[in-house]
């Protein structure tokens, strides 16, 4: 979740100290909004924590989009098979 603030939206940022002292309120945060919530160290970005569920949707939406990319690299080389090839392939099966 971003939070508006005068027309921008700004992402939540905590200390490091609040993993310690409201460890809790971060956890049911990410899960609540599914957003990561960036933790800071001595004032500079130090990590971006989120859910279980947010990180595997976030790195299967990778690998979905890595995979389209495959394939339309391989329309651009017509390395592809026409409906009948398909087919004919298929019956061989």
């Amino acid at each position: 979740m971003v939070i508006e603030f005068g027309g921008k939206f700004m992402p939540v940022i905590r200390k490091s100290a609040d993993l310690r002292n409201s460890y809790a309120d971060i956890s049911d945060f990410c899960h609540k909004y599914r957003e990561p919530v960036f933790i800071t160290r001595n004032g500079e970005g130090d990590l971006a924590i989120m859910s279980i569920e947010t990180y595997e949707e976030i790195t299967g939406k990778q690998k979905l989009y890595k995979l389209l990319e495959e394939g339309e690299n391989d329309i651009k080389k017509g390395n592809f098979l026409t409906e009948d090839e398909m087919n004919k392939e298929m019956d061989l099966m």
